[in-house]
């Protein structure tokens, strides 16, 4: 009998590393993007889906690596993830407040420490 594929829990976002930058990256309505608080959050499985277009048309043109959905609390319009190793691959590589992510996109930051 087939294992039934596992299905991220919604709402989800796509998360990925980009292979010029190095950086963490996620889809948003204009592509990759930096900024964890632009990414479209997908709420229902065809959204779902399409994200998942996404990541391996993303993957085929070689522009990011290691993608995948992650699943999100969407916090006063911010998608935060909901485990810890994705919330510490959104904010880093530092993890001092004045540095990386959490400077740059300062009203994410502030949402995922919530």
């Amino acid at each position: 009998m087939a294992t039934p594929l596992k299905r991220t829990p919604l709402p989800a976002i796509l998360i990925a590393n980009d292979l010029r930058i190095g950086d963490v990256v996620f889809w948003s309505q204009s592509g990759w993007t930096r900024d964890p608080a632009a990414a479209l959050v997908a709420h229902d499985q065809p959204a779902a889906d399409a994200l998942d277009a996404a990541a391996t048309a993303g993957m085929a043109r070689q522009e990011v690596v290691d993608a995948y959905l992650i699943d999100v609390d969407v916090r006063e319009g911010v998608p935060v993830p909901r485990h810890f190793r994705e919330r510490f691959k959104t904010l880093g590589p530092s993890v001092h407040p004045e540095l990386g992510k959490q400077a740059q996109f300062a009203a994410y930051a502030r949402a995922a420490a919530e």
